[in-house]
């Protein structure tokens, strides 16, 4: 199984709507998923009351008790939506995952706290992390300069990101996502990249722990 914790210290930046987003697509992709809700307010707990669909499994979780929900997970992924500015929560997810996504949208407000979560992961082991850019103004270069700004705290950043539009809030209120209520709008078209995207990093990940296993046990032999 993959974990996915996605953090951030600023509110609003999209960490539900990505986590459903990527849950939606995992299943999509016939890969049973899993998102464990640490959030207080949660979100992604009542989108799942409003949904139909049996799948992805929606987890109501604190902190104290997830490594316990992980390990009766039984999926192929798990993503882990956390509070803003609860350091417990994402300390806890950022320990537990084998990635890590910090949404921000390309605006100072939301930038400016990066060095924060930045701290955070060197606290958990500086597991592997990537920022996805959010509510991308459709025209306009704000995400070139949020890209240079995030260089600057060396913090690599997702290629696809997800645009400012309606069609994400509006898939929301009926508890599915914009994969779902347009599959071939330009939302889900995004989302589609960032999985596919989030998936080829687990899979380098993956080939570089089984390479360093490997060498390790040609240095146990000799």
């Amino acid at each position: 199984m993959y974990t996915i914790a996605i953090i951030a210290q600023k509110g609003g930046v999209g960490k539900t709507t990505l986590a459903l987003s990527l849950a939606v697509a995992a299943d999509q992709a016939r890969k049973q998923s899993v998102v464990i809700d640490l959030d207080p307010q949660a979100s992604a707990c009542n989108w799942g009351d409003r949904r139909k669909h049996e799948t992805p499994i929606i987890v109501d979780a604190q902190p104290s008790r997830l490594t316990s929900a992980l390990a009766k997970a039984g999926v192929a992924f798990a993503f882990i939506d956390t509070p803003p500015r609860s350091e417990q929560a994402a300390l806890a997810a950022t320990k537990a995952a084998d990635l890590v996504f910090i949404p921000s949208r390309p605006q100072i407000y939301d930038l400016e706290t990066i060095p924060n979560t930045i701290e955070l992961l060197k606290l958990a082991g500086n597991k592997p992390a990537m920022v996805v850019l959010n509510a991308v103004p459709p025209r306009g270069t704000r995400h070139d300069q949020a890209r240079e700004a995030l260089a600057r705290f060396s913090m690599p950043v997702c290629p696809a990101m997800l645009t400012h539009r309606a069609a994400f809030g509006d898939a929301g209120t009926v508890g599915l996502t914009a994969l779902e209520n347009d599959r071939n709008g330009k939302a889900a078209q995004e989302i589609r990249l960032v999985y596919k995207y989030t998936t080829k990093i687990l899979n380098e990940l993956t080939r570089r722990e089984q390479d360093n296993e490997q060498s390790r046990l040609v240095r146990s032999a000799d």
